[in-house]
């Protein structure tokens, strides 16, 4: 079996040995380059084509999110984003770098974990992100006209669309911006969103995505009603699940939904049970098939669905679930997946 060959970016000598050290310990990886800056990622990248990059954010001569952006548009590669959560400035850059196109992140060791569980989890992540066939991110370079093909239509409903639910894993940081400004402000619904990030990762995210589009966007408040919400995104808190019960916005501690937690099926089940044929939701990129089953649920429930389709998906896991059970309603590339949502709204208020 082939190895894994990794190229590893690190502008502190302590953290490249370490990362230098675990790689080189595995049989079934191999490094085939080591940069100190973003330019020398970008030059090693192109010269030896590795599987996957290990990313710092804040290196000299050129950040790892510049070196990102280059690399996702000419020579798309996996990249594990390798940082520090304390720092606001690193975390807006590598939420930043998930929109250029890095696959996930891994926080860097602060020295305090049990010996071993560190580097463990840095092999096992970096052998999963080698799997993930990338696209190509066009933030350098002219983006051509979208031609994948779409399925179904919105359905004609009787009610008044008051509420869109999204959900979204890898690659959702990028997919939910580019749907958020493809929405009017006007729109004057309320926008619930779950996306699985790690925990210590994502407690600035709203602030984030809040500067990002003329949406507000904000972490979700127990108890208040939905109506507060219009016009706004409002998202479940890392390590929290979102619902929606009785006209009011619920935060669960309950038990984890295929290992996630906020799970975008606890969100959609609870709308679909509380709202109905007034919905209209999407399932966007991500691994395994959380939010499959509640997609379904609101389309049974008579609400408008869609899943992103394969050719925009970052990972066409979660949506391709979502196709398969026949909770999709429509499957739509990422560029129209807006207009759909705003179709559903503005055709049901008609």
């Amino acid at each position: 079996m082939a190895r894994i060959r990794v190229l590893a970016a690190e502008d502190s000598p302590t953290v490249r040995d370490l990362l230098v050290s675990v790689l080189q310990s595995d049989p079934e990886i191999e490094l085939v380059g080591v940069a100190s800056d973003g330019k020398e990622a970008i030059e090693l990248c192109a010269a030896h084509r590795p599987d996957v990059v290990t990313m710092d954010m804040m290196m000299p001569v050129m950040s790892g999110l510049a070196a990102t952006e280059h690399i996702m548009a000419y020579s798309p590669t996996p990249i594990l984003v390798v940082s520090s959560s304390f720092n606001r400035g690193e975390l807006f850059k590598m939420y930043d770098a998930l929109v250029a196109g890095a696959v996930d992140v891994l926080e860097k060791p602060s020295g305090r974990e049990p010996e071993g569980e560190w580097e463990r989890k840095f092999l096992s992540t970096v052998k999963l992100v080698s799997r993930i066939k990338v696209i190509t991110h066009l933030k350098a370079r002219s983006r051509p006209a979208a031609t994948a093909a779409t399925t179904g239509s919105i359905r004609p409903s009787s009610s008044r669309v008051s509420l869109a639910a999204i959900g979204a894993s890898t690659g959702g940081p990028g997919a939910i911006v580019e749907v958020l400004r493809g929405l009017p402000a006007d729109l004057g619904v309320p926008v619930l969103f779950v996306l699985h990030i790690n925990p210590q990762f994502g407690h600035a995210f709203a602030d984030w995505l809040d500067a990002q589009t003329a949406w507000r966007a904000r972490f979700a408040i127990e108890g208040e009603p939905l109506s507060a919400a219009t016009g706004q995104v409002v998202m479940a808190p890392p390590g929290r699940h979102l619902m929606l019960k009785d006209g009011r916005l619920r935060l669960d501690d309950g038990p984890e939904r295929f290992s996630c937690k906020p799970s975008v099926d606890v969100l959609f089940e609870s709308v679909a049970a509380a709202s109905g044929g007034s919905t209209v939701a999407a399932l966007l990129t991500g691994m395994g098939r959380d939010g499959a089953q509640g997609l379904l649920a609101i389309r049974q429930a008579g609400g408008n669905t869609i899943a992103q389709d394969e050719a925009s998906s970052v990972v066409y896991g979660m949506p391709r679930e979502a196709v398969l059970n026949g909770g999709a309603g429509r499957v739509l590339p990422l560029g129209e997946i807006a207009s759909a949502i705003t179709a559903a709204v503005r055709g049901a208020r008609a």
